[in-house]
């Protein structure tokens, strides 16, 4: 078997498919591209880890995950640093990960390009022992990953008002962030390791973030009001949230993040209950992803310029 098609059926995106539509159009996917695979339907939270885990163990080299970036972080963590390549279908509310790589929205476009498409290296970060490929962090962002997974029905509505309620009830908390021999410790609203420039849907955390410059990128936001908090989010629209006064933004390969209590933490949404000191590392070139074509480089500095640095 050349290849494995992963279906996460409960993610955000494409809910108007049913589960046997997209079987179907995966099916099809494979025919097309002359590639003998299998279909397979995760069936609970961590099934894809272990799907991807059990092809991959059979010598398949060619996974492909049809949902959010939840579902391609299970996949992808156990695909990474194996030489096997992984294609995504964006299927998810946010698919920050597919954003970054530019992929397609067309099914079956996206199905050819999972398939077919071009190999590229991307860096993988770890946070707390856990990898990661879009973004990870602790404090607000990690907060509402924990309230978004309880949610029945999901899409931009239901994360406005349940991030509305969210962000009334939190209460920022002291953490110490240490950078090589630089030390700080003060009460944040969030401390974020981006490998990619965005949660997904547009919402901008670390604008010079790339996923395959062999660093990632550190954000720290001060506490704020929640009036401020609103009026301030706009910022993560437009790409500016480096320009709010109080922000840290750094280039880094390693940071220790620690408190006096054990830190929850999220990786590409997915919550973790973690111990009270957090290693944050990069790996650079460790998973290999199919995107429609070879990615034109661009010459940004990785530092914005005017930004703090810790």
């Amino acid at each position: 078997m050349a290849a494995g098609i992963i279906i996460n059926p409960v993610a955000g995106g494409y809910s108007h498919l049913s589960v046997g539509a997209r079987v179907e159009l995966a099916h099809k996917a494979l025919e097309r591209c002359g590639v003998a695979g299998e279909v397979i339907v995760t069936q609970c939270r961590g099934h894809g880890r272990a799907v991807a885990t059990a092809l991959v163990a059979d010598g398949v080299e060619n996974l492909v995950v049809w949902g959010g970036d939840g579902s391609v972080n299970e996949v992808a963590s156990e695909m990474a640093f194996r030489g096997s390549v992984l294609g995504v279908v964006p299927g998810g509310s946010g698919n920050g990960l597919a954003r970054e790589l530019h992929l397609e929205w067309e099914i079956a476009k996206a199905l050819e390009t999972a398939l077919r498409g071009h190999p590229r290296w991307i860096d993988a970060g770890e946070l707390g022992g856990r990898l990661f490929f879009n973004v990870a962090g602790v404090g607000i962002d990690a907060h509402l990953a924990t309230v978004f997974n309880t949610l029945r029905r999901r899409g931009r509505l239901a994360y406005a008002k349940a991030s509305w309620r969210a962000l009334l009830r939190y209460k920022p908390k002291v953490y110490n962030v240490q950078v090589g021999e630089v030390e700080i410790k003060e009460r944040m609203l969030m401390v974020a390791l981006a490998n990619t420039q965005q949660y997904g849907s547009g919402v901008v955390i670390a604008p010079v973030a790339k996923p395959d410059n062999g660093m990632l990128v550190l954000v720290t936001l001060p506490p704020l009001s929640s009036l401020s908090m609103l009026w301030q989010a706009r910022r993560l629209f437009t790409g500016r949230i480096h320009c709010l006064i109080g922000a840290r933004m750094l280039s880094v390969s390693e940071v220790k993040i620690s408190s006096d209590i054990p830190l929850t933490f999220h990786v590409d949404g997915e919550v973790v209950s973690g111990t009270s000191t957090l290693i944050a590392r990069v790996h650079p070139r460790a998973l290999q992803v199919r995107v429609p074509a070879v990615p034109k480089r661009d010459d940004i500095d990785p530092i914005v310029p005017g930004q703090r640095s810790l």
